[in-house]
């Protein structure tokens, strides 16, 4: 790699980081994606909502696509955890991943978020994943549990508002507390009770995936389900947002204006990183926004002409 300075340091190739690349390449720009591989569309058995595939498609095979197609415009993507970055001057950043510092004049965070996971072994998790018997996006999957028996595992902060949203999908749901008997609000109560929810006490002891269905040990009973959702919260991944002294939401979600830039100058964030829907069409938009947002930043001062082909020609050769 020169000393040259990249145009735009893109960090996390989940679909918002993918897309922007995918743009920035097209606009002629000398750009790097670092991925981390911890992007929650990797989780993905079959997605049904992004539009342009009837059938579905695997999230990880959704990303491989979107690194093949910024590939073909030049883009390239390193495997590697940025662990440090910082501000060198008013224009110029320094990140470092184990591949030595890079400088860039912009970078982009998509670095996502992380859902917590229920108490259970992580290969057994991974594989109730593949199968639908464990699901964490009811806006993205609800349809495919319609008309079945359905857990909510969650407390009384996230778990009553999972509950009545997936109640729209089947009318069998239990909303389980992970941690000990069940304590809601008085006004929750009323709804999740208006709703025909079932409470169910816990802590819970055990979660083992069975033959299509997945058990819910509790003091009281073991519950099976044809799927669970664990509405636990997740981790935002804004460390390096902190690092640079980017504004943050009061859920720790990296602040950004409409054009996606944050309160740093040159830093710019789009994705589950910035408070939204969580959906790949969503962060898609935002990867989209953010790029045309850096490419327009950049030329303000320095227009992005390109030179005549014969110009180009010429240095081709004397290269």
């Amino acid at each position: 790699m020169d000393d040259s300075p990249l145009d735009c340091l893109i960090v996390g190739g989940g679909p918002a980081g993918l897309t922007a690349a995918i743009y920035l390449s097209r606009y002629h720009l000398d750009i790097l994606v670092v991925d981390g591989g911890k992007s929650r569309a990797a989780w993905i058995p079959t997605s049904h909502n992004h539009a342009g595939f009837p059938e579905g498609i695997n999230g990880t095979d959704l990303l491989n696509r979107m690194k093949e197609q910024a590939r073909l415009y030049g883009t390239r993507i390193e495997d590697g955890q940025v662990t440090r970055i910082e501000k060198c001057g008013d224009d110029m950043f320094e990140a470092e991943w184990g591949s030595g510092p890079v400088r860039a004049k912009t970078v982009l965070l998509a670095t996502g978020v992380a859902n917590r996971r229920p108490p259970m072994d992580e290969e057994m998790h991974d594989a109730a994943l593949a199968e639908g018997l464990i699901r964490y996006c009811p806006i993205c999957d609800g349809y495919e549990v319609t008309d079945q028996r359905i857990g909510v595992l969650g407390n009384a902060e996230r778990g009553p508002a999972e509950a009545i949203f997936l109640r729209s999908y089947t009318a069998d749901v239990t909303l389980i507390d992970p941690d000990g008997p069940i304590a809601v609000s008085a006004d929750d109560r009323r709804r999740l009770d208006k709703a025909g929810v079932v409470l169910a006490d816990g802590p819970v002891s055990m979660i083992e995936p069975g033959e299509g269905e997945i058990h819910v040990e509790t003091p009281g009973d073991c519950l099976r389900f044809a799927s669970i959702y664990p509405a636990l919260g997740s981790d935002v991944h804004n460390a390096l947002a902190k690092m640079l002294g980017a504004k943050l939401s009061n859920d720790q979600c990296i602040t950004v204006d409409s054009h996606q830039r944050t309160s740093v100058p040159g830093l710019y964030a789009a994705g589950d990183v910035v408070k939204g829907l969580d959906q790949i069409s969503h962060a898609m938009g935002e990867g989209g926004v953010a790029s045309t947002t850096i490419r327009n930043d950049l030329c303000k001062d320095t227009p992005l002409y390109r030179p005549p082909a014969a110009d180009m020609e010429r240095g081709e050769e004397r290269a």
